[in-house]
């Protein structure tokens, strides 16, 4: 076991701060990675700060990992000494139940093991995130990244890239196909580059009028201010799919409305109340609501090379470890464009 430099908290409503964690000893099919990149996820700071329940200290956040390879063990086939890698929101599952038997170990049945805050069977103590020196992760759970793109702009994309990815695969976004993305933040800038680029002709639906003009830079060919009530009406039965992102409380219905025949609203934000949703604005299309969590690894490694085909990386901000509080409440007033990373090099 190695102690190596983190940041992180001891209690909820503590600030983050510069601690030490345990890695484990490298086994035979892990990897180690020395971490250069850390992307902020806004579920960095519902954990942290207990708002999702469960959290346990001391705790050290961070899933959108990017680094190099600087060990690896003696059955490692995948990587090799010096090779640009990612880590995201998975670090273990089962690997056997059906679930990951389809790729889908985010589903795992027994319980997927998630990159922070959860159990670590090696330590058997609470697994510790990318804001860190380093880390050690099961090859398979580790992720090849091109070097051709900008490295810290690519860490969202372990997260915020993958969340938007899959649905827009599943549900078949592409050249003839009307996208709405609700909310134009670290989640919804991506679904915006990412569903232009697959074709699909896509409307930022924002409560912000200002965000018109960088909604369009980043590829939605239309905007639309949704605190103008008569936009619901003229857009009504109009998108195919909806990529809703918001995690604060806003109605459904509306939204639902949207939505063409055999149209699918996905949910991808997690408001911190139920939100009721009307039957009718349902039955009247055979329209559907969904949800959809991350992506499993094969997909993810799938949507690193699309993103890297298409150029696609984050709008990023890069901060020092020591700015991440103050990181913290700028995402809080949705103050950044479009997403924090951390130098973990500067630790």
């Amino acid at each position: 076991m190695n102690e190596v430099k983190a940041f992180g908290s001891y209690a909820a409503q503590k600030p983050l701060e510069s601690l030490t964690i345990p890695r484990r000893d490298i086994q035979p099919n892990d990897v180690q990675i020395e971490i250069q990149y850390c992307g902020i996820c806004h579920s960095d700071i519902h954990t942290v700060r207990n708002e999702w329940g469960g959290a346990q200290y001391p705790l050290v956040p961070g899933h959108e990992i990017v680094g190099k390879v600087t060990q690896v063990g003696s059955n490692v086939k995948k990587f090799k000494i010096g090779d640009s890698v990612g880590v995201g929101c998975l670090v273990d599952s089962c690997q056997t139940c059906p679930s990951c038997q389809k790729n889908l170990e985010q589903f795992c049945s027994k319980g997927a093991t998630f990159t922070y805050n959860s159990f670590d069977k090696h330590l058997g103590k609470p697994t510790y995130g990318g804001y860190s020196s380093s880390i050690v992760v099961n090859e398979n759970f580790v992720l090849k990244i091109s070097e051709k793109l900008n490295l810290p702009a690519v860490a969202p994309l372990l997260c915020a890239g993958i969340t938007t990815y899959s649905p827009l695969k599943h549900w078949k976004a592409g050249p003839g196909r009307q996208v709405g993305v609700v909310g134009l933040g670290g989640l919804g800038h991506m679904a915006v580059k990412i569903a232009s680029s697959m074709g699909a002709e896509v409307t930022m639906l924002s409560t912000s009028a200002n965000k018109e003009v960088d909604s369009k830079k980043l590829g939605a060919a239309h905007f639309a201010h949704t605190k103008d009530e008569s936009i619901f009406k003229k857009l009504a039965g109009h998108f195919d799919l909806i990529i809703n992102t918001i995690s604060a409380p806003h109605d459904y219905n509306q939204y639902l409305n949207l939505l063409a025949v055999d149209g699918t609203m996905v949910l991808l934000g997690v408001p911190p109340d139920a939100i009721p949703v009307a039957a009718f604005a349902l039955i009247g299309g055979r329209r559907s609501i969904a949800g959809s969590l991350i992506g499993g690894l094969k997909e993810t490694q799938e949507m690193l090379d699309y993103c890297a085909q298409h150029n696609i990386v984050s709008d990023i901000e890069l901060i020092k470890p020591q700015e991440i509080n103050v990181a913290y409440e700028r995402m809080i007033k949705g103050d950044v464009k479009y997403r924090f990373v951390m130098d973990t090099r500067q630790l």
